[in-house]
């Protein structure tokens, strides 16, 4: 079997480039029109393939960098190959992708974790906060609850975009999985009111926080 090349796949992504996907993603911030369906698809079959993932990543294309993350293998990168990734990443399906399907898995996640949390770019900020939001809700057991939600208190209400939804997304977490903060972020999240107003789609859960925290509750006690 031939190896497949970053050229090779660059052709098969732009034979998929949608213009009406590419319209709606958009107008989220993201720069592709492939549909992911499709691009996974492509993923199944080309399986595993670090070096490939390496080389569609530096090509800077959305599409192919989605795609990278995964055929990639996470444990293989670097601490700094990581950190400069996330740094690269600028667009919000990139970042996510990134985040869910290679950092999560790597080794450095909580070193990283703790390193972003503390930056000063608020986007590999939300990395850091992203990250804290699923120990919160799958390992929470270190993590010091009220200092997170001293912080989130205090700067939640003023934070850009990506960094105040993933600072959110840790509020609910920590109402939703720990009876013992839940008043407390309901209570945060009353008062700072933060989307409050978040255009929801019928038969979603809002993002505000009091809402998205009752919500879930209730299904857990009703077993739904």
């Amino acid at each position: 079997m031939t190896e497949t090349t970053v050229a090779e796949v660059l052709a098969e992504l732009a034979a998929l480039e949608d213009p009406r996907i590419r319209e709606v993603n958009e107008r989220h911030g993201d720069d592709h029109g492939v549909n992911l369906g499709k691009l996974r698809a492509i993923a199944k079959r080309l399986k595993t393939r670090q070096e490939l993932a390496r080389g569609l990543w530096e090509t800077g294309d959305s599409a192919a960098r989605l795609l990278a993350t995964l055929i990639c293998r996470p444990k293989a990168f670097e601490r700094d190959d990581l950190d400069a990734m996330v740094r690269e990443a600028r667009v919000p399906k990139v970042h996510d992708w990134l985040l869910n399907h290679v950092v999560k898995k790597s080794p450095h996640a909580e070193e990283l974790r703790l390193a972003w949390l503390a930056d000063a770019d608020p986007v590999v900020a939300s990395a850091g906060w992203a990250l804290t939001a699923t120990r919160v809700a799958k390992n929470a057991e270190g993590l010091d609850l009220a200092a997170l939600l001293d912080v989130v208190e205090a700067e939640l209400k003023d934070a850009p975009d990506r960094l105040q939804w993933a600072m959110n997304t840790c509020l609910a977490q920590i109402g939703i999985e720990h009876a013992g903060y839940r008043a407390r972020a309901i209570a945060i999240g009353e008062r700072l009111r933060v989307l409050e107003d978040y255009p929801t789609p019928p038969n979603c859960t809002s993002p505000f926080a009091p809402v998205w925290i009752a919500e879930m509750v209730r299904r857990r006690e009703h077993g739904t």
